[in-house]
């Protein structure tokens, strides 16, 4: 009865349990919207350019385009070099930038390395093709997507 009553009056302080610990220390996921809209903004800033390229400049047109699986894993592929280069070198793509969101490592708090980077990529090439798994963040707490858990990384606001 005495413990209960010195923390009630604040002479011993409660401990904390293994939980709130991880959390504090943890890093607190961007909201969602934010997020989907800088990947429409990725999509249209890198991915379309790099798709008119290979459509009209590589190819003969939209049907050569349609028509060829390996031009479409090409501008996936150069789409996913693009996007890797901007997680390792600013932790930031175009649309993360314009939405002040910013990519991390959850042990060391800094960028991701290059190996985390690309396996994340593969993750979300996973997660996309398969609609139900691009749909993890809506039924977590924490919000965090497939390729945020597989990759310990966390997508942050900027403050």
């Amino acid at each position: 009865m005495s413990r209960w009553r010195e923390i009630k009056q604040g002479h011993l302080k409660e401990k904390k349990t293994l939980k709130e610990e991880l959390d504090k220390n943890s890093l607190k996921s961007a909201p969602i919207v934010p997020r989907i809209k800088a990947f429409i903004v990725d999509m249209f800033m890198i991915m379309m350019p790099i798709m008119y390229v290979t459509t009209y400049l590589i190819m003969d047109g939209k049907e050569d385009f349609q028509g060829s699986s390996d031009a479409r894993w090409l501008t996936a592929l150069a789409f996913g070099l693009i996007i890797i280069f901007f997680w390792i070198v600013k932790a930031q793509t175009p649309g993360y930038k314009a939405y002040s969101l910013k990519l991390l490592d959850n042990k060391t708090k800094n960028k991701i390395s290059l190996s985390k980077a690309v396996f994340r990529y593969l993750i979300f090439l996973i997660s996309a093709t398969t609609i139900v798994l691009a749909f993890i963040p809506f039924f977590r707490k924490d919000r965090k997507t497939l390729q945020d858990i597989l990759s310990s990384s966390t997508v942050i606001e900027e403050k």
